[in-house]
């Protein structure tokens, strides 16, 4: 069974938050309240400035990507009234990365702050609602900007075979072509309409990580590494007779493996973690 989706909360206001629990749970979803930004303050989990990526690698927005690309959650609301979460921050670091950047983010506080609304419109809020009706409203908010998987259908697209051009950019995968196997994923990628393609991308991500990491750009090989969880994290185990699991895992392993050797060191990784794609 499924878990219920995700909607995260940077909420300092206890008693606020209770009662957007119970409305959230009756709508179907689990919710998580930070209350504190020092809640997620740890040393930098990504100590080599990526600056020139246009991402923010350091620093506690750093630590709130981190965290939300672990999470993935279907949507984030945020109390503007906050004075102990830096949600200016952090949401301004979320939109800035392709890893984090389509979750949608609702945000509510007074009405009669327009200097307020303004700022969290400015740093990537997709709305702002009065606090005041910011309750009442939460069922057709979520309706409207929560952002889910449909795993019915991605389901039954999953039992579908792999296209043929998708089989020949994970033949070149396999064979350690990474950049071809990233042209050929795409347009299979491009080529199919249905849910199931993000597998394609899902791959391609990897393969693009990989190349990173054999030109030895370390910033690089993370940032797609981050990126990849959003297209991999929701599809089933096996999916077009991929198996999905192994590559998420193969994935997540290299990556612990470059985060620990850092950019200094990335000559010496390990090739043989290259794992390929298997087909069952």
């Amino acid at each position: 069974m499924s878990r219920s989706p995700l909607i995260l909360g940077l909420i300092s206001d206890v008693f606020f938050s209770a009662p957007l629990t119970t409305t959230l749970k009756t709508l179907g979803y689990q919710a998580h309240w930070i209350e504190r930004g020092d809640e997620l303050e740890a040393p930098d989990l990504l100590p080599h400035s990526g600056a020139h990526l246009g991402e923010p690698l350091t620093g506690r927005g750093a630590t709130f990507i981190r965290q939300v690309v672990e999470w993935q959650p279907a949507l984030i609301l945020v109390e503007l009234n906050s004075t102990s979460i830096p949600w200016g921050e952090w949401i301004a670091a979320l939109k800035s990365s392709a890893a984090t950047r389509r979750i949608p983010v609702v945000a509510f506080g007074p009405h009669t702050d327009l200097e307020l609304r303004a700022r969290a419109l400015d740093v990537g809020c997709d709305a702002v609602i009065a606090k005041g009706r910011f309750l009442s409203a939460l069922p057709e908010l979520v309706a409207k900007y929560v952002r889910v998987v449909d795993e019915d259908a991605l389901t039954q697209a999953c039992e579908e075979p792999l296209s043929a051009r998708a089989r020949e950019g994970v033949e070149l995968f396999n064979h350690r072509d990474f950049f071809e196997a990233h042209e050929e994923l795409e347009l299979a990628w491009k080529e199919d309409p249905g849910p199931a393609r993000e597998l394609y991308r899902a791959i391609l991500q990897v393969a693009v990580a990989y190349l990173q990491i054999e030109r030895r750009n370390y910033n690089g090989a993370l940032k797609m590494f981050l990126r990849m969880r959003q297209w991999l994290d929701p599809l089933p185990e096996h999916c077009r007779g991929v198996a999905v699991a192994q590559l998420r895992a193969d994935a997540l392993t290299a990556q612990q493996a470059l985060e620990t050797l850092g950019a200094e060191r990335i000559a010496e990784f390990d090739r043989d973690l290259f794992k390929p794609v298997v087909i069952l």
